[in-house]
């Protein structure tokens, strides 16, 4: 478990990771796919005309703690769909 590794969607023009907001008193929750193409899919079935814009990024687990709290982040969205999209928040403490 220590070598698993997520999936980051990131804008190309000033760096920001996709996020979600569930409500406005967040910081937001870092969205996160379990592969490559599950966070292709994502982009091109929901932002298809922006999706050059953006690319995927993978992260270790190991490191993903140091991006939430460098970030401000509240937490993680887990994307377990992303063609509906079927989303898993997690709160980071």
């Amino acid at each position: 478990m220590l070598s698993e590794v997520y999936y980051l969607v990131r804008s190309k023009t000033d760096g920001n990771y996709l996020i979600a907001r569930p409500d406005t008193e967040t910081s937001g929750y870092l969205l996160l796919f379990q592969e490559n193409f599950d966070a292709l899919s994502y982009l091109n079935t929901h932002a298809a005309e922006v999706a050059n814009r953006f690319t995927v990024e993978s992260i270790p687990r190991t490191q993903l703690g140091n991006l939430l709290k460098r970030w401000g982040f509240s937490g993680v969205g887990i994307v377990t769909d992303p063609l509906l999209p079927k989303v898993e928040f997690l709160q980071h403490s």
